[in-house]
């Protein structure tokens, strides 16, 4: 499975879990916003797509709306990748966000 192959459904979810990573520590960093572009032209989002997420850059997304267990099974190593690549793009990794990243591990697996 790769970026280009997830559905439209798919890549909002995949950029829900993104943005609330970047929220682990309760602020956006510069570097994850940067972050968030490149995945964002890697995923050709649509402008109404693209709109939801500088969304979520500005509110976290409300967390009954990250369930794991929702993310089909083909795409878990694509998410978590993609979650363990924000956790460490600012250089230096939150307590929180480890353990969110460790949580997220825990259930997809």
């Amino acid at each position: 499975m790769t970026l280009h192959t997830l559905d439209p459904e798919a890549r909002l979810q995949l950029m829900k879990f993104v943005c609330s990573f970047a929220w682990a520590d309760l602020e956006v960093r510069d570097e994850e916003r940067k972050f968030v572009v490149k995945l964002i032209d890697r995923l050709g989002l649509t402008p109404e797509e693209i709109a939801q997420v500088e969304t979520w850059l500005e509110v976290p997304p409300p967390p009954e709306e990250l369930d794991p267990a929702r993310i089909p099974r083909e795409h878990r190593q694509l998410f978590l990748d993609a979650a363990r690549a924000m956790v460490v793009v600012d250089g230096r990794v939150d307590p929180d966000e480890a353990e969110n990243l460790a949580l997220l591990e825990m259930l997809v697996k």
